[in-house]
C-alpha cells in the first residue's frame, strides 16, 4: 500500500468514528445508564431528546414513567410521551400504547382502541405487535374471536422468532383451532420457543414427550424439559416433576424430590400440587405425617374445585381434634401465594 493510499484511509477511520460518535451521542450514552440501573442519568439524556422531537427517546421517557424508574410512576405521563413518538411511526410506542388500552391503564380498558394501536404497530412487521393482534383475535378482543386470524398473526410473529408467537401457534396446532390439528406442528413451534427459554413451551413440550404426541414417548426428554420449565419457576413444569418423582418415570423414585417440587408448585397455587401435597402429609410418604398440614393443603386444593382434595380433607379430619381442625384451617385462611 502507498504512503497515499495509507493516509486516504487513515481518513476514512477517523470520519466514520466521528460521524458514529455523532450518531450515538447522548441517545446511545442514555441507553448504556438505563441498563446500568442508572435512571437518573438516563432520563437526564433522554428528556432533551425527548424534548426536541426524538421518537425513541420519546418511547423510552414513556417507558420511564410507566415502569417508575428514576421518576414516580404516571401512566397518563407515559401515554402522552408514547403518543408523541407513535404520531411519527414509531412502532414499539404504537404497540406501548395498545397495551395501555388493553390493560386500562391511564387509560379506561378498551380493546377496541387497543387493536388499532397494536395493528398500526403490527403492519410495520413488529413483532410483539403482531402478537398481541393474534392473542385480540383469539380471544375476541375489539373483533369477532377468529382462531384463523389468530393463526395468521401468530405465523407472522413467530416466523420473527418471537418466542410468546411460537407457543400460542403450537398451542393452535395441538388443540386444532384455525388449523388441523396436528402434532408433529405443535411440537416444531413448542421446541422453537423452549429453546428460546419460554416454560410455558417446555412444558407443553415435556408432556408431548410424556405422552408420546408428534414424538416418541420419552421421559427422560420429559423430564429434561420439565426440569428447565421447573427451575425458572413454572408451577405446571414443578407439578409435572414432583409427578415424575413420585411415580418414578424416567427417573428413580424419590418422594423427598416429589415433595419438594410439590411444594414449589403449591406455594404458587397450583390447585393439584396442593392436592398432592395435602395426600403425602395425609399418608406420611417422604415426610413425617401431619394431619393438620394435611387438612390445610387439601383444602386450599379443595377450594380450587379439586375433589380428591376434598376426600382427602375429610380423611384427615376423622383423625384430628377440633382444635387441629380450627389450626388447620387458620392456616389455610393465612396461607398467600408466592408467584
Amino acid at each position: 500500500m502507498s504512503i497515499r493510499l495509507a493516509l486516504r484511509s487513515i481518513f476514512i477511520v477517523v470520519f466514520l468514528m466521528m460521524v458514529g460518535g455523532t450518531v450515538a451521542g447522548p441517545l446511545e450514552d442514555a441507553k448504556v445508564a438505563y441498563d446500568h440501573r442508572d435512571y437518573a442519568t438516563a432520563l437526564r439524556l433522554w428528556r432533551p431528546l425527548a424534548d426536541q422531537g426524538n421518537a425513541e427517546a420519546q418511547k423510552s421517557l414513556g417507558n420511564m414513567y410507566y415502569q417508575g424508574q428514576g421518576v414516580a410512576q404516571n401512566y397518563p405521563e407515559a401515554l402522552k410521551w408514547y403518543h408523541l413518538a407513535a404520531d411519527q411511526g414509531y412502532a414499539r410506542a404504537q404497540n406501548n400504547i395498545g397495551n395501555m388500552y388493553s390493560n386500562g391503564q391511564g387509560v379506561p380498558q378498551d380493546y377496541d382502541e387497543a387493536l388499532i394501536w397494536y395493528r398500526k404497530a403490527a403492519d410495520q412487521g413488529l413483532a410483539m405487535a403482531q402478537s398481541r393482534v393474534g392473542n385480540m383475535y383469539f380471544h375476541g378482543q375489539g373483533v369477532p374471536q377468529s382462531y384463523a386470524e389468530a393463526v395468521k398473526w401468530y405465523r407472522l410473529a413467530a416466523d420473527q422468532g418471537h418466542a410468546e408467537a411460537q407457543f400460542n401457534l403450537g398451542g393452535m396446532y395441538y388443540r386444532g383451532e384455525g388449523v388441523e390439528k396436528d402434532y408433529a406442528e405443535a411440537v416444531k413451534w413448542c421446541r422453537k420457543a423452549a429453546d428460546q427459554g419460554h416454560a410455558g413451551a417446555q412444558t407443553n413440550l415435556a408432556n408431548m414427550y410424556f405422552d408420546g404426541q408428534g414424538v416418541p414417548k420419552d421421559y427422560a426428554e420429559g423430564l429434561k424439559w420439565s426440569r428447565k420449565a421447573a427451575d425458572q419457576g413454572d408451577a405446571l413444569g414443578q407439578f409435572n416433576l414432583g409427578v415424575m418423582y413420585y411415580e418414578g418415570q424416567g427417573v428413580a423414585q424419590d418422594y423427598a424430590e416429589a415433595i419438594k417440587w410439590f411444594r414449589q408448585a403449591a406455594n404458587q397455587g397450583h390447585a393439584s400440587a396442593q392436592t398432592n401435597l395435602g395426600w403425602m402429609y395425609l399418608a406420611g410418604k417422604g415426610l413425617p405425617q401431619d394431619f393438620v398440614l394435611a387438612h390445610m393443603w387439601s383444602n386450599l386444593g379443595a377450594a380450587q374445585g379439586d375433589a380428591n382434595a376434598l376426600k382427602n380433607r375429610d380423611e384427615a379430619a376423622k383423625n384430628m381434634t377440633p382444635a387441629q381442625i380450627a389450626k388447620a384451617q387458620r392456616l389455610a385462611r393465612e396461607w398467600k401465594p408466592n408467584h
